[in-house]
């Protein structure tokens, strides 16, 4: 039976500690300050906090070993994540097409006035909700924060990778395609799959590379310490804004599986698989904890913009970042040892 890490006990708590206080600053806050707040703190974290905080901590950062290896199984996760999702989603339509034919053949009433509710409750802008929240986990604001504090900088690029090589690139390449096919309306996806090209995050991932090499002063490099944790502390805060601003709970017997697999499934079965490869210790943890990061608010945005079912994304993100409070001892328990 697998043991705990003592030495992971208290860095577990104490991100508790970060992670809640963070989160429900961010949640008062976001119900005092106005509406456009979170917008210029995400926009300032987006173009300049998260390019530096990844620059600063890439410079501690051992990017040694098969590293490859991060964004390879990110996106095999990404898409075991879809598979699951998908054969879900066909069990269960199988499942409510043979009890709506039965109660068609033992009735009075037409198919649609039996159905109605089962069959939009399972519509194709549910169905795109549904796959993204089993797909792109948020890797990054909340990500990185995780792998920080249980791991360390050390590691910091097995989880940078693992989110600027996969996470970021699912959401809007693959993800991009799975809520065009399942939107209601024609969009212009353009616009969606070049921002992934124009991400700051991205080309700083390169400038960090570059940078490692350079001999800074050591004032300079303890401002820029500084400055990257408090970016990661003004994520945290940014969730929390994010989180208040959530306005649905519904839809919670969908957003359970979608995060089953998501959160779940997904993580113990790579992390199996992982060992298989080799790969133990410190980096497994970090791949296993990355995978098991709830929903991205990429899920969101593409909820939004191509009309998928935003009542599920928003429960799945809500339950999400909950739930992850309870998942981070097991793989702990499983995988930190």
């Amino acid at each position: 039976m697998p043991s705990v890490n003592t030495e992971l006990l208290q860095p577990l708590i104490k991100l508790y500690l970060q992670l809640g206080g963070g989160v429900l600053l961010g949640w008062v806050l976001g119900r005092l300050l106005p509406k456009r707040v979170p917008t210029l703190i995400g926009q300032f974290l987006f173009w300049i906090g998260v390019p530096v905080s990844i620059i600063t901590f890439l410079r501690g950062a051992d990017l040694s070993g098969a590293i490859w290896i991060a964004p390879v199984m990110a996106w095999v996760a990404i898409l075991l994540g879809a598979g699951l999702g998908w054969i879900w989603i066909k069990f269960k339509s199988r499942s409510r097409l043979g009890v709506v034919r039965h109660q068609q053949s033992s009735s009075l009433f037409p198919l649609d006035q039996l159905s109605g509710a089962s069959v939009e409750s399972w519509s194709k802008p549910a169905q795109g909700s549904f796959l993204l929240s089993a797909m792109v986990g948020n890797t990054g604001y909340l990500g990185f924060p995780v792998i920080l504090a249980l791991v360390g900088e050390k590691y910091f690029g097995w989880a940078l990778f693992y989110d600027m090589l996969g996470s970021a690139i699912g959401a809007y390449g693959l993800g991009v395609v799975v809520a065009a096919r399942f939107s209601t309306e024609v969009k212009s996806h353009w616009q969606l799959v070049r921002a992934i090209l124009y991400n700051p995050a991205l080309w700083s991932l390169g400038l960090g590379l570059g940078f490692r090499q350079i001999s800074l002063p050591e004032v300079v490099e303890r401002s820029l310490q500084g400055l990257a944790w408090s970016v990661i502390a003004l994520s945290l805060i940014l969730i929390g804004m994010r989180l208040s601003q959530l306005d649905s709970w519904s839809r919670l017997g969908q957003v359970s599986v979608s995060l089953g697999i998501k959160m779940l499934i997904v993580p113990l079965v790579l992390g199996i698989v992982l060992v298989q490869l080799g790969i133990t210790g410190a980096p497994q943890l970090v791949i296993v904890l990355q995978m098991g990061m709830p929903p991205a608010f990429a899920t969101l945005v593409l909820a939004e913009v191509f009309d998928l079912e935003r009542d599920l994304a928003v429960t799945a993100l809500a339950v999400g970042s909950i739930g992850l409070l309870l998942t981070l001892p097991v793989w702990l328990l499983l995988f930190g040892g």
